[in-house]
């Protein structure tokens, strides 16, 4: 296993590098400490099975770094490892193709399983940060009812919308599940389509229809909802797509 990481701060990068590097005898990790010279090394060989980023580059933003990467290497998983912690960040490399987030914060644990789930094909997002921004209209849903049921001086009971469902729950077809697996990887909907021999038209409706299932309105939210399914149950999202 191949990888890349790509950190600015020499004591960061080498710490990084014994962290990675003890996760298996089978694990190459090739250092750099800029974007400039992670182009080049990825230029001069592209066939790495992980990059690891930083955010905070000195001669680049970070995440205009990795939309590049997204764009020019999209079979290459990227995993932000970054000091910052805010959900408008964690959020914002998600819909740029990030398949994880990692605060350095984390413990070399949360590392590992990290970095074990992108390389099963599954996304990463901090366990802290997962419940955001698509669960608020669930919070204010369960409110509302738990509110009517005392009014009613019913007892208040779960409902099917606060239960976090299962994988199989969803009812997704093989394709759309198919759909989600590419989806999950930051893929645009060409690309998805290139890659299952669709139009793009029906993978759009394919799209549309796992984030009805998901109950959620958009990409990003549709990946940290299957984050909390899948961290929550202690096992992720498998299904492999085929090699491009």
């Amino acid at each position: 296993m191949k990888v890349l990481l790509v950190d600015d701060h020499p004591l960061i990068l080498t710490a990084l590098q014994t962290v990675i590097q003890r996760i298996g005898n089978d694990i190459h990790v090739n250092g750099v400490g800029s974007a400039a010279a992670a182009r080049a090394a990825l230029a001069a060989d592209s066939d790495y099975d992980l990059v690891l980023l930083d955010l905070s580059l000195g001669d680049a933003d970070g995440f205009d770094v990795l939309s590049e990467f997204r764009n020019a290497y999209p079979a290459v998983p990227v995993v932000v490892v970054s000091a910052s912690e805010r959900t408008s960040d964690v959020i914002r490399a998600i819909d740029l193709g990030a398949m994880g987030f990692v605060p350095k914060s984390s413990s070399h644990r949360e590392l590992h399983e990290a970095l074990a789930m992108v390389m099963s094909g599954s996304m990463y997002v901090p366990p802290s940060m997962l419940g955001i921004d698509f669960n608020e209209a669930r919070r204010r849903a369960a409110e509302e009812d738990a509110t009517r049921a005392a009014g009613l001086g019913a007892e208040a009971r779960a409902e099917p919308h606060q239960k976090v469902p299962t994988i199989e729950e969803l009812g997704l077809t093989p394709r759309q599940a198919e759909v989600l697996g590419l989806l999950l990887q930051g893929l645009p909907n060409k690309l998805i389509a290139r890659q299952l021999n669709l139009s793009v038209e029906t993978v759009k409706d394919h799209v549309a229809a796992v984030l009805r299932a998901l109950n959620v309105s958009s990409r990003t939210q549709a990946v940290l909802a299957v984050s909390q399914m899948t961290q929550g149950q202690g096992g992720f999202f498998t299904r492999r797509v085929p090699a491009r």
